[in-house]
């Protein structure tokens, strides 16, 4: 089944180049040129990964991130030549990964490429591989599905792959280049507030639905591991 990308950028230019490179890498890519369009092909269609920009007219990226977080989990880029606040907002609200422009060609192939993989098969999550049980959470890799007492737990892909990381090693101690490179398959260039705002949406996500655990810990100085059961 052929990979379906959504591409919501309002500059023609900018639109066909990003067109181009994910044709070029054999998926299936549907243009937008404004908030509103795109907004009308997500709620009639399934896509399984949007590369959006932030400053659309008709409907801002934010806007659309919030929106698709309601009813997809399916990875979301952000290429947009808005600033570190930016970029830390949209991380917060739901965004995956984001590219700042202007942006390097191959760079994007590859984010991409990672976003997808990691979205569809987490390299250490083989089929067959039982749910891992923690406190009150289960979590199933083959499926990408989270309960905790009961209840489903919506995640990102990005949140999704770094709980299992940690409930697959509960203890190990993660730093943040460790969950980096490992999660985003990239060089960690020294930026920790990337890391930082998955790791409190986690935090924050898992907390609505069980007050009493802590899932995970902070290992001053060093980074992230599965909080010990008291």
């Amino acid at each position: 089944m052929s990979i379906q990308i959504l591409v919501a950028e309002d500059d023609p230019d900018i639109n066909r180049l990003l067109s181009r490179i994910l044709e070029q890498e054999g998926y299936m890519v549907t243009a937008a040129f404004s908030g509103s369009e795109a907004r009308l092909l997500f709620r009639d269609r399934k896509f399984d990964l949007f590369v959006l920009d932030l400053m659309l007219p008709g409907a801002a990226g934010e806007e659309l991130v919030e929106e698709i977080r309601k009813v997809s989990t399916a990875p979301i880029l952000i290429i947009s030549a808005k600033g570190q606040e930016d970029k830390l907002h949209v991380l917060k609200i739901g965004a995956d990964d984001f590219i700042s422009k202007p942006f390097d060609v191959n760079e994007v192939a590859v984010r991409v490429y990672s976003l997808l993989r990691r979205s569809r098969d987490f390299s250490e999550n083989p089929s067959g591989q039982t749910a891992l049980t923690f406190k009150n959470l289960i979590l199933d890799p083959e499926s990408r599905e989270v309960q905790v007492y009961g209840q489903p737990l919506a995640l990102t892909a990005r949140e999704f792959d770094i709980l299992a990381l940690l409930l697959r090693y509960p203890n190990k101690v993660f730093t943040r280049q460790n969950l980096f490179e490992t999660i985003w398959g990239g060089a960690y260039l020294g930026d920790d507030n990337t890391i930082n705002v998955h790791i409190s949406n986690l935090r924050s996500k898992i907390q609505k639905l069980d007050t009493d655990e802590e899932y995970i810990a902070t290992v001053w100085g060093v980074g992230f591991k599965a909080a010990k059961k008291q």
